[in-house]
C-alpha cells in the first residue's frame, strides 16, 4: 500500500509546519499580551512615527524632505539631491548627508537606500522594539517563515496526493476514499493559515497593536500655506507631499527604484 507511505509523510509535513506556524504565532501574542500597555506615557518623534508607519526607508524620506523644507538639502525634478548645508542638526540628518558623500551631489535613490541601514536608524528600531511598540525581527520573521513553511506543506500534500492518485492501483481502496485522506492534512494546512491570519492581523510589518495606536492618536494638521505637514509624510510617505517639485524628485527616484 504504496499510498498509505505517501499519506504518513503527507501528515508529517503539515504536523511539523503546523506545530512551528502555531508556536510563531503563541509566540508573537505573548509579546502582544506583556507590551498590552507599552507606550501610554511614550510620545512618538517624527523619525518615530515613520518608521512604525514604513520602517527605515520612511525614515530616510522624511529625513529628505524635512532637509528640503529648511533648504538645508536641495532635491532636484531630476532626481538628484545636493547638500546646501553640511551641518546635520541629529544622526538622521548627518547619515543623510554622509550617504550623499564628499561632493556633496547624489541620486537620491541610493541616499536613501544608505540612510535606511544606518545606525541612527538601528537605534531608533531599538528603542521601539524595547518599548513595545515595534515588532521585533525575531517575531516578524518567525511568523512569516512559519506561514511560508506551511504554504510549502501544502503544495507537498498536493503533490503526494496526486502521485497516490496517480500511482497504479494496489489495493481495493477506492480512489476518493485516498483522496479523502489526504483532503485531511490539506485541511489541517488550511485552518492553521486561517489561524494565522487571525493572529498576525493586529500587526502590521513594523509597528505592534500598541504602536498602532499611538500612530492612530497622531494629529493630522495642515501648514497654513495648505501645505502637507511632515507628520503626515510620516505617517503616510512620499505621496503625501504637496509641493510639486518635492513630489517630481521623489517620482524621479520611485521610476529608479522600479528600474533597480
Amino acid at each position: 500500500m504504496f499510498w498509505v507511505l505517501l499519506l504518513l509523510l503527507a501528515w508529517a509535513a503539515a504536523g511539523t509546519a503546523c506545530t512551528r506556524l502555531c508556536l510563531a504565532a503563541v509566540h508573537a501574542g505573548a509579546v502582544d499580551a506583556e507590551d498590552a500597555d507599552a507606550g501610554r506615557a511614550h510620545d512618538l518623534t517624527l523619525y518615530e512615527a515613520a518608521f512604525l508607519s514604513g520602517g527605515p526607508r520612511r525614515v530616510a524620506d522624511l529625513t529628505l524632505v524635512s532637509m528640503a523644507r529648511q533648504r538645508r538639502l536641495l532635491l532636484a525634478r531630476t532626481g538628484w539631491a545636493t547638500v546646501v548645508d553640511p551641518r546635520g542638526r541629529d544622526d538622521m540628518e548627518r547619515s543623510v548627508i554622509g550617504a550623499i558623500g564628499p561632493e556633496g551631489q547624489s541620486r537620491i535613490a541610493p541616499v536613501r537606500a544608505a540612510a535606511a541601514t544606518a545606525d541612527a536608524v538601528n537605534g531608533i528600531s531599538d528603542r521601539l522594539v524595547s518599548a513595545g511598540l515595534a515588532v521585533s525581527d525575531g517575531a516578524r520573521e518567525g511568523v512569516a517563515a512559519g506561514i511560508r513553511q506551511v504554504q510549502f506543506a501544502a503544495l507537498a500534500v498536493l503533490a503526494l496526493g496526486a502521485t497516490a492518485l496517480l500511482t497504479p492501483a494496489q489495493s481495493d481502496v477506492p480512489r476518493g476514499l485516498v483522496a479523502l485522506w489526504f483532503g485531511l492534512p490539506l485541511a489541517l494546512i488550511l485552518s492553521c493559515l486561517a489561524i494565522a491570519r487571525i493572529e498576525v492581523h493586529p500587526y502590521s510589518r513594523w509597528a505592534s497593536p500598541a504602536g498602532q495606536r499611538l500612530l492612530g492618536a497622531l494629529p493630522r494638521r495642515r501648514g497654513r500655506d495648505d501645505r502637507t505637514d511632515l507628520t503626515s509624510v510620516a505617517v503616510h510617505g512620499v505621496r503625501a507631499i504637496g509641493e510639486p517639485d518635492l513630489r517630481a524628485a521623489f517620482a524621479h527616484r520611485e521610476q529608479q527604484d522600479w528600474r533597480a
